[in-house]
């Protein structure tokens, strides 16, 4: 049996910095994900249209998408079904895995995707980016990236 270890509760300071994170998360999530309904999308929308875009051949592997998104398999087909049928995206089969789909921008994706993105760019800028100095933006980069390569390693696991 293991031994139980003492809780180290958070300090006051350490409480404040992690009640601003969490705030600053919200807020920040909620104001982009406003900035974007004008256009008819949801940030998930965004992140898919994005993640397509990028791609040599604007596809992915259903299960690939799946993970960079960090969405279920089922969460996603939902998404993608609702991005289908507003003509964002389609459904291919993978040649080489019968039981393999593809997610595939479509033209009008693209054209979306094309319209969007200024107005995304400017909207994080207006309500991140330009409210901390270069030195802030560096030093909150560096702050940050421990904890993404931590929790990296931890996908997957129970």
């Amino acid at each position: 049996m293991e031994t139980e270890t003492a809780t180290r509760w958070l300090t006051d300071a350490e409480q404040c910095a992690w009640r601003t994170h969490l705030e600053v998360n919200k807020l920040l999530t909620y104001q982009l994900e406003k900035d974007l309904q004008p256009f008819g999308l949801t940030m998930n929308d965004y992140e898919i249209l994005v993640n397509l875009s990028e791609t040599d051949d604007h596809r992915m592997r259903m299960s690939d998408l799946a993970s960079a998104t960090l969405q279920s398999k089922s969460r996603l087909s939902h998404q993608i079904t609702r991005m289908e049928n507003a003509g964002l995206v389609r459904r291919e089969n993978c040649e080489s895995d019968r039981r393999g789909l593809y997610a595939v921008l479509t033209d009008y994706g693209m054209e979306t995707m094309q319209k969007v993105a200024p107005h995304h760019v400017a909207s994080v800028r207006r309500h991140f980016i330009d409210l901390l100095s270069p030195d802030a933006l560096m030093e909150l980069d560096k702050a940050l990236k421990p904890i993404a390569e931590h929790l990296r390693g931890q996908r997957g696991r129970p």
